[in-house]
């Protein structure tokens, strides 16, 4: 049975937090239908950015929701699509003022894109008039350690028709590239239009599935193929000094 459960739930007050904190005695269903219109709104308003033209910004790796008497916050975790969509040319060197300069651009779109969000936010939410709503952004420093982003990366490729083992094997790289102790793909489905479902996996280092006091990020994504939908589970093992401790 072990392998059947959800590796964040197992972990949950160890190596992981609840993404959504509050308390609620009556109205507990309403609080509930909440979280839900935020996480929609804000997954479709981005998703919406990434698929515009020109646009810089890239998918969500966590949102997380805290909720007090009085406020409602907000925390929206992304990486930029330069950043998990790899490009040809861009190992080149670039001069201090142009890397100052982006950053400047970056701090000025998470800004503008916060703004925009939080005032998304205040016309959709008509169940927290009453509720000052605060939105914060960061940009998340190593995309390739995020599971989800590597899905993303992973559905891209599965679209594009890439042989399924190039695929996974250009995704643990990615990640050794982040500095991750271990990593776990599988991707299950009609892979490469064959009739009969099948599954493909492939793992690199460890990843201590049954240790508590390992902080193991698991994201599990579905992909729309012209053969059908295809499913990607990513595990990935992340060491930290602070719950080694613990032992």
């Amino acid at each position: 049975m072990g392998n059947k459960i959800n590796p964040l739930g197992f972990r949950l007050g160890f190596t992981q937090n609840h993404c959504s904190l509050w308390f609620e005695e009556r109205d507990y269903s309403e609080d509930l239908r909440e979280d839900e219109k935020i996480y929609n709104c804000i997954e479709n308003y981005v998703q919406h950015i990434k698929g515009s033209i020109n646009s810089s910004y890239g998918g969500i790796t966590r949102i997380e929701i805290m909720k007090q008497t009085e406020l409602i916050s907000v925390n929206i975790y992304i990486a930029f699509v330069n950043l998990f969509i790899e490009k040809q040319g861009q190992e080149k060197k670039k001069e201090k003022g142009e890397k100052k300069k982006k950053e400047k651009e970056e701090k000025k779109q998470i800004k503008q894109l916060r703004e925009e969000v939080q005032n998304m936010l205040v016309q959709n939410m008509l169940d927290s008039v009453n509720r000052k709503l605060l939105i914060s952004i960061e940009k998340v420093e190593k995309p390739y350690r995020e599971p989800k982003i590597l899905a993303e990366y992973i559905a891209l490729q599965l679209k594009e028709r890439v042989e399924i083992r190039k695929i996974m094997k250009k995704a643990i790289e990615l990640a050794e590239k982040a500095d991750v102790e271990g990593i776990k793909i599988k991707i299950k489905g009609r892979l490469n239009g064959i009739e009969r479902a099948r599954k493909e996996s492939a793992m690199q280092g460890r990843v201590p599935l049954q240790t508590l006091r390992a902080k193991i990020d698991y994201c599990y994504y579905a992909v729309q193929t012209v053969y059908g939908v295809l499913g990607i589970k990513i595990w990935i093992f992340v060491e930290d000094e602070q719950y080694l401790s613990i032992i």
